[in-house]
């Protein structure tokens, strides 16, 4: 029987309905924490409790840990090693190496001609209250995050400055993106194996400032055009994982990618589409690995 071990986060909502769906299909429900992996470098073995991870037919990422933080690279690394003894790995740790931090990220777009907004890095106090008073509204973004976690909406001024000088106590580097108009919504576009699957809208409550459900935030089906189709498939073909979101807003000057998703999550396709994304990233897993049922 195939053995497919699923990383990801007990209780979380996507690591549970990819385990389950493993399951199955295979027989066997696999799912790890990395918080508890353990790699033997002199005995060539990586084990997350009893779990043997270099004994398995496959892995698939869905998350490495609850909440984001430097810790995930460091975490990424141990499965690079899993995938360079043989193990398939999905997606590639080292691709998703290259996406876990925000900086890594959108430096890759941009190098590649990726519309997103306008975006200032900088450790220096004096260059990122500058940046939040010429943009006059921005959004401070932690490097390592996701669903707009730890992230601040500042607007010019005095306040601004005390902000970002208390903001400098948990992080050293500023990320400072322009607070952008977003139409009602914004844009959750769905790719397997590079190949476009879905699209999702993410619509705001009226009170909040960003669109995630954490914000009380709905899921609406959205068809998008084919242009911004194209745009999104150009963006997460740079980093070339297996499942990805492409993030992006529609602004009255043409669409914008905020990011390409490490980890993707199902529920918005479940919740507004009729498909079972666990189930189709298992039916490709297992057709890659030459185990199809």
């Amino acid at each position: 029987m195939t053995k497919i071990a699923v990383v990801g986060t007990r209780n979380g909502w996507s690591s549970e309905k990819l385990a389950d769906s493993v399951s199955a299909i295979t027989g066997h429900r696999i799912l790890v924490e990395m918080e508890q992996a353990c790699l033997d470098l002199g005995q060539n073995q990586v084990w997350a409790k009893e779990v043997d991870l270099m004994a398995v037919d496959a892995v698939i990422i869905k998350k490495v840990g609850s909440r984001y933080s430097p810790d995930l690279l460091d975490r990424l690394e141990i499965l690079r090693y899993i995938h360079s003894a043989g193990v398939p790995v999905f997606s590639s740790p080292e691709r998703l190496i290259r996406v876990v931090d925000r900086l890594s990220c959108t430096v890759t777009m941009k190098n590649a001609g990726i519309p997103m907004p306008e975006t200032t890095i900088t450790e220096d106090i004096e260059a990122a209250i500058k940046a939040v008073n010429v943009y006059g509204k921005a959004v401070v973004k932690p490097l390592y995050t996701s669903k707009a976690r730890g992230m601040l909406l500042l607007e010019k001024g005095p306040d601004a400055a005390a902000a970002l000088e208390a903001y400098q106590k948990d992080h050293s580097v500023f990320y400072i993106q322009k607070k952008i108009h977003i139409q009602e919504h914004d844009l959750g576009i769905a790719f397997l194996g590079g190949q476009y699957l879905t699209t999702y809208a993410r619509k705001k409550n009226n009170d909040a400032w960003n669109t995630t459900i954490r914000s009380g935030g709905t899921y609406a089906a959205v068809d998008p055009p084919e242009g911004v189709i194209a745009l999104a498939q150009q963006a997460q073909a740079l980093f070339g994982l297996d499942f990805t979101c492409v993030d992006i807003a529609m602004t009255k000057n043409g669409p914008v990618v905020f990011e390409v998703s490490a980890f993707g999550g199902f529920r918005g396709i479940q919740e507004t589409r009729d498909m079972d994304p666990a189930k189709l990233y298992t039916d490709y897993v297992l057709k890659r690995i030459g185990h199809a049922h």
